[in-house]
C-alpha cells in the first residue's frame, strides 16, 4: 500500500443513531471542537487507542519542559520508554494524568538532536564516497531543526535553535549568544516541542494533538500549526481544542462538534456530534457562528452589548443567539446556512427591526425563516404596554403603591417625552424606508444593457408630514403602541421618563427587570414571546 493510500479508520457512537464513521488520510486534518466537560478529550483517546501503532499522541497535560538540553538517555531506554508510552495511550487514565512527563519531553529531545545527527552523517557519507551530488541533494532538503526555525519565525518567536556538540540542544534570541534550550521562555519550550514532535514522526503517522492552544497564545498556535500541516502532509492530523478560530483558520478542514458525552461506569461512551465537511459552502463568518453554536441559531441584529441578545437568550432558551451587526448581515446568514446542503443538521433563523416594511415584505421574509419586529427596534420589546404594566405591578408589590396607576402615568410621561421630537423622528422612521426603495430600485443589469431609461421620484416632505401626523394623532389618543410601531424611541428621554414612573431609577435598571421577570415570571414570558408570531413554535418544533 503507497503512503499516499494511508487511511485511518476511526468511529464514534453517537447519543442518537448509528455509528459516525470518519476516514482521514493522510494530509487531512480534523478538529474535534469541544468546551470542558463534553468528552472531547475521552473521544482522542479513544482514537489513540484505535490507531495506536501508527499514532503519536501530544497531551493537553503534556509536560512543557524538559530537565537538560542534552540527550538524557541510551537508544536502547528510549526504545523501552517508548514503548511505555504507547502502552499508557491506551489507558483510560491517560486521558487526564501523564505517565513519566518528562520522559515524554526527553524522547522529543532525543528525536530532534536524533534526527540532525543523521542528516549531518548522511551527507559525510556521501562526500566520502564521492557523491558530491547526492551530499548536496541532501544539504538541499530541509532538517526539522531547519524546519523549526522557520515555523519559529513565521510564528512571531524570535529564536533559532541548533545543535551543539551533537548532543546538546542550544537556542540564541535575537542573535545572542547560544545557551540550552532548556532556558526558553514557557511559550517557546512549547511552541518547540509541539513542532518537534510533529516533524520527527514517520511519515503515514496519525499525530493527535490535545488543546495545542493550552500554553500558546493563539497569535502563535495558529500560524504555527497550519505551517505543520503544510511541512507533514505525508501525515494525518486530529487537533482537539477549545479554540472556534483554529477550525476557521483551516477550512479545508474538518470539524467534528462535540457537544456532551454519556457514561458507561466512569468512561465516556456515546457522544453528542455533528461534522462540518471541509470546505463546506459557507463563508467563513457564518462557519465561526456555526462552530460555536447549538444546532438552532437565531441571527439578531446589534453587536453583542446590544439589547438584543441577551432578550431573545431568555426568550428562545436552547437555543444559540448570534448577533449579526445589520438586517442585511442577518439575511446573508440566514439564507447561507438554510441553502447550504451540507449542513442539513443546523436550522438558522433571522430576527430584524420592523424599520417600517409593509405586510407583503414582512411576509416574504418570515417565509425564509426571518422574522421582522411587529414595532420599529428592539427597544419596543422591553417597553410594550403589557410589559411595562408587569414591571409596574411587581415593583409597586415591593415598594407599595398603585402598579396600574404607575404604568399608565409611565405611559403618558413616555407620549410627552416624544411629542417634541415627532418631525425629527417621522424623518428618521422614513429614512430607511426610503433608502430601501432606492435600494430596490438600482437599475440591473439587463435594464442597463438595453439602456432602459431609469426614474425614481419620492414626494420626501409628503412622507414626513404623513408620518409626523400620524405620530401627533397617537400622542393625542394615548396609543403609546402605535408610536413604538413607528419611530426610533431610544432617541428620546422616553426610555427614563418610564423607569421613574414605575419607580426605577433609569433605564438600565428598568431593561434589567424586564430580564430578570421574564426569567421567573411565565405569564410575562408568554407576553413576550407572543410578539413574536409563530417564530417560539418553530423553534420547539424543528
Amino acid at each position: 500500500m503507497g503512503q499516499s493510500s494511508v487511511t485511518f479508520r476511526l468511529t464514534v457512537q453517537p447519543t442518537a443513531g448509528d455509528a459516525l464513521r470518519i476516514d482521514i488520510e493522510v494530509g487531512q486534518t480534523l478538529f474535534v471542537l469541544g468546551a470542558n466537560g463534553t468528552g472531547k478529550s475521552s473521544l482522542l483517546q479513544r482514537f489513540v487507542g484505535a490507531a495506536i501503532n501508527n499514532a503519536r499522541r501530544i497531551t493537553a497535560s503534556r509536560q512543557t519542559w524538559f530537565q537538560s538540553s542534552a540527550i538524557e538517555f541510551s537508544p536502547a531506554r528510549k526504545q523501552q520508554l517508548e514503548e511505555q508510552a504507547r502502552n499508557w495511550d491506551t489507558s483510560p487514565q491517560s486521558r487526564w494524568m501523564e505517565q513519566n512527563p518528562s520522559h515524554r519531553s526527553g524522547i522529543t529531545l532525543y528525536d530532534l538532536i536524533d534526527a540532525e545527527n543523521v542528516e549531518a552523517r548522511a551527507i559525510a557519507t556521501a562526500l566520502r564516497s564521492g557523491d558530491v551530488d547526492g551530499a548536496q541533494a541532501l544539504a538541499r532538503k530541509t532538517a526539522p531543526i531547519a524546519k523549526i526555525n522557520e515555523l519559529l519565525a513565521l510564528s512571531n518567536i524570535s529564536v533559532a535553535i541548533s545543535v551543539e556538540g551533537g548532543d546538546r540542544l542550544m537556542a540564541s534570541k535575537d542573535g545572542s549568544q547560544p545557551y540550552g534550550a532548556a532556558e526558553l521562555s514557557d511559550g517557546e519550550r512549547n511552541a518547540l516541542l509541539i513542532a518537534a514532535d510533529v516533524l520527527t514522526a514517520k511519515p503515514g503517522t496519525l499525530l493527535i494533538i490535545d488543546e495545542p492552544e493550552r500554553h500558546l497564545h493563539r497569535s502563535i498556535i495558529s500560524p504555527l500549526l497550519t505551517q505543520l500541516f503544510k511541512y507533514r502532509d505525508d501525515c494525518a492530523f486530529i487537533v482537539g481544542t477549545h479554540d472556534l478560530m483554529l477550525p476557521v483558520d483551516n477550512p479545508e478542514s474538518r470539524v467534528l462538534l462535540v457537544r456532551s458525552c454519556s457514561y458507561s461506569g466512569q468512561q465516556a461512551s456515546q457522544w453528542d456530534v455533528d461534522l462540518i465537511p471541509a470546505n463546506a459552502d459557507i463563508d467563513e463568518a457564518i462557519k465561526q457562528d456555526i462552530v460555536g453554536s447549538r444546532r438552532k441559531i437565531v441571527f439578531v441584529e446589534g453587536e453583542a452589548s446590544s439589547l438584543d441578545r441577551p432578550l431573545y437568550s431568555v426568550l428562545f432558551p436552547g437555543v444559540s443567539v448570534r448577533s449579526k451587526g445589520s438586517s442585511r448581515d442577518v439575511e446573508h446568514a440566514v439564507n447561507g446556512i438554510r441553502a447550504s446542503e451540507t449542513l442539513h443538521w443546523v436550522k438558522a433563523w433571522g430576527i430584524i427591526d420592523n424599520d417600517g416594511r409593509d405586510p407583503a415584505s414582512v411576509a416574504a421574509l418570515q417565509s425564509g425563516g426571518i422574522f421582522a419586529l411587529p414595532f420599529y427596534s428592539v427597544e419596543s420589546i422591553y417597553y410594550h404596554p403589557d410589559l411595562i404594566l408587569a414591571v409596574a405591578r411587581r415593583q409597586a408589590a415591593v415598594t407599595g403603591g398603585d402598579g396600574d396607576a404607575n404604568a399608565q402615568a409611565a405611559i403618558q410621561a413616555a407620549i410627552s417625552a416624544t411629542q417634541s421630537h415627532f418631525p425629527r423622528l417621522a424623518a428618521r422612521a422614513v429614512e430607511k424606508s426610503i433608502r430601501r426603495s432606492i435600494f430596490t430600485s438600482i437599475p440591473t443589469l439587463r435594464q442597463i444593457e438595453a439602456k432602459q431609461a431609469i426614474a425614481l421620484q419620492i414626494d420626501t416632505a409628503a412622507i414626513v408630514d404623513g408620518e409626523t401626523a400620524a405620530l401627533s394623532t397617537a400622542a393625542q389618543t394615548g396609543d403609546w403602541t402605535r408610536i413604538l410601531t413607528r419611530c426610533p424611541i431610544r432617541e428620546t428621554q422616553a426610555l427614563d421618563a418610564i423607569a421613574r414612573a414605575v419607580g426605577l431609577q433609569n433605564r438600565f435598571q428598568y431593561e434589567s427587570a424586564v430580564l430578570q421577570m421574564l426569567r421567573d415570571d411565565p405569564a410575562a414570558l408568554q407576553i413576550a414571546r407572543a410578539m413574536f408570531g409563530s417564530l417560539a413554535a418553530e423553534l420547539q418544533a424543528a
